[in-house]
């Protein structure tokens, strides 16, 4: 009986995987037609024939990040430590995914920072900066870059960032994720040639998601691209817990189970309609309360 070996899924592809051992990749399957591996997941594999394994267990994650809708879920990483929300000053970027982007991280205690891109274009620069200086308010750090004009900057940010962490990339299509990814791992277009061998998917090489390391200590993941962020799966308690500005408002609401909706004496709702807590927000709250209770799976 072959023994099994721990590995570390690097890409992920539908239910194909590549985890890496000791340097050398191996394609991975799941037993089963359901799969909950996300890359970064550590995991004990049983070796097979032409350089394949089976996933046997995924080991405790520190964290998991994570989209879903009504139906289903979709896993993003494990094992985050910090989150990097791409966002730029055109095309436009969506405060909606980006206050989602920041829920699901919040609730999973991962640390966030966002990056403003192609702030060299001028047209659109200050009113996005109002716009980004929001999430700032919010205590979240904002970092301004201009990944194609001054290159060399970028690059020393995102690698004080990520230094020995291992750190996700999100946004949009279009806002520049993947030039900065360029920027970080030179190679990235060799890698991702190699990985679509492995995973029998060339024809879909943006859509899958990739863990590069850059040293003993330090990766990055890069996602494909998406317009949107679900959390239906996050309970009403752990949404009230994921939105910062809440926090020192709960447990001052007139009732103990207030849902912070429309109930009289609300700490939440007051603080709203001081400006303490912004509308926006606020009405996101409302929605993924919403959401949370339409799951069906």
């Amino acid at each position: 009986m072959k023994e099994l070996l721990t590995a570390q899924i690097i890409s992920a592809h539908g239910r194909h995987y590549v985890a890496e051992h000791d340097g050398e990749t191996l394609q991975c399957m799941t037993r089963g037609k359901k799969s909950n591996v996300a890359v970064g997941d550590i995991v004990q594999i049983k070796p097979m024939a032409r350089g394949q394994a089976v996933i046997e267990s995924i080991e405790e994650r520190r964290s998991l990040l994570y989209r879903s809708d009504q139906y289903k879920s979709k896993f993003l990483a494990a094992n985050i430590d910090l989150l990097i929300i791409v966002v730029a000053v055109e095309p436009t970027f969506s405060d909606d995914l980006v206050s989602r982007a920041l829920i699901a991280a919040e609730a999973e205690n991962i640390e966030v920072h966002l990056i403003l891109n192609k702030v060299d274009v001028p047209d659109q620069l200050e009113k996005t900066r109002k716009r980004i200086g929001f999430y700032a308010s919010l205590g979240y750090p904002v970092h301004e870059v201009s990944a194609t004009a001054d290159s060399g900057n970028a690059l020393n940010l995102l690698s004080g960032l990520i230094k020995g962490k291992t750190s996700i990339l999100i946004g949009q299509s279009g806002m520049g994720k993947s030039t900065l990814i360029q920027l970080l791992v030179p190679d990235v277009k060799i890698a991702t040639r190699e990985i679509s061998t492995a995973l029998n998917s060339g024809r879909h090489t943006t859509t899958y998601t990739h863990l590069y390391r850059l040293d003993e200590t330090t990766a990055i993941i890069d996602s494909p691209g998406f317009q949107e962020f679900g959390l239906y799966h996050l309970t009403e308690g752990r949404l009230e817990r994921a939105f910062r500005e809440f926090r020192p408002y709960l447990g001052k609401c007139r009732f103990y189970n207030c849902h912070h909706l429309t109930e009289p004496g609300c700490a939440i709702l007051e603080a709203v309609a001081e400006g303490s807590i912004s509308q926006m927000r606020h009405d996101l709250y409302r929605q993924l309360v919403h959401e949370s209770a339409q799951k069906v799976w």
